[in-house]
């Protein structure tokens, strides 16, 4: 069952719902815990996440069930629940595009932000979506949902969200991981796309998009020829 839980400030949800794991509360699959405003909200490499007014910023837990696909596969998941929950908000000819494996871009711009964190016998995932507002970042374009008209309510996108993703789950669950790869392809960024992988500081590895790999990696076909595959790491779209 689906519950929403509001708070009207904390420092982050993925860590809020951390603690409670860590102290032997329950948290339920379905449960979500949204802030108004996070004033330490993480993205990855420990990078701040915007604390923007109006904008959906909120985590839930996934259990690992015997059976289940690998739980990092879960970052494939997100992506396409908040695909599918923001992709009715957006006019053509603008279409949102998936970069590998979960962020949400509208023209290249980002839109979204999402972080897995292993708790427990469980996964929190933290998801952020520019409603509002969009933060003006040095090294990547952002844009909110507001760019094309009135911002959609936080609460009837929130649980338009939990919806979707509580489907998306269901699916990776019954199905495997096939369909998800499948979709994630139709949905993300074209075979092709000059990519550059490495985290900052990092000398890139510099390729093209050569699709997903049957556990979801990122094929990154290199200027030889080869193909490597990717299974972690910041990727950005290259110039």
């Amino acid at each position: 069952m689906t519950t929403l839980e509001v708070l009207p400030e904390t420092g982050s949800t993925n860590a809020d719902l951390a603690a409670r794991i860590a102290a032997g509360t329950l948290v339920a699959e379905g449960h979500w815990l949204i802030a108004d405003r996070q004033t330490a909200g993480r993205g990855r490499q420990g990078r701040q996440w915007f604390d923007g007014a109006g904008n959906f910023m909120g985590s839930t837990v996934v259990e690992r069930r015997a059976g289940d696909p690998p739980p990092g596969t879960l970052a494939l998941v997100a992506g396409l629940a908040v695909l599918e929950t923001v992709s009715p908000l957006i006019p053509p000819p603008h279409r949102p595009e998936l970069k590998w494996p979960n962020d949400v871009l509208i023209g290249g711009a980002k839109l979204s932000g999402i972080l897995l964190e292993a708790a427990g016998n469980g996964v929190i995932v933290g998801i952020g979506v520019n409603l509002a507002a969009a933060p003006d970042l040095p090294d990547r374009a952002t844009i909110a949902l507001a760019r094309f008209g009135p911002a959609p309510d936080r609460d009837v996108f929130a649980a338009a969200l939990a919806r979707q993703f509580d489907a998306e789950v269901e699916r990776w669950r019954t199905f495997g991981l096939e369909p998800l790869i499948r979709r994630w392809q139709l949905a993300g960024h074209p075979p092709g796309t000059p990519l550059l992988v490495g985290e900052p500081g990092e000398e890139p590895l510099r390729g093209t998009f050569a699709g997903l790999a049957p556990d979801g990696a990122l094929q990154l076909r290199l200027a030889d020829g080869t193909t490597r595959a990717i299974h972690a790491g910041e990727v950005r779209l290259a110039d």
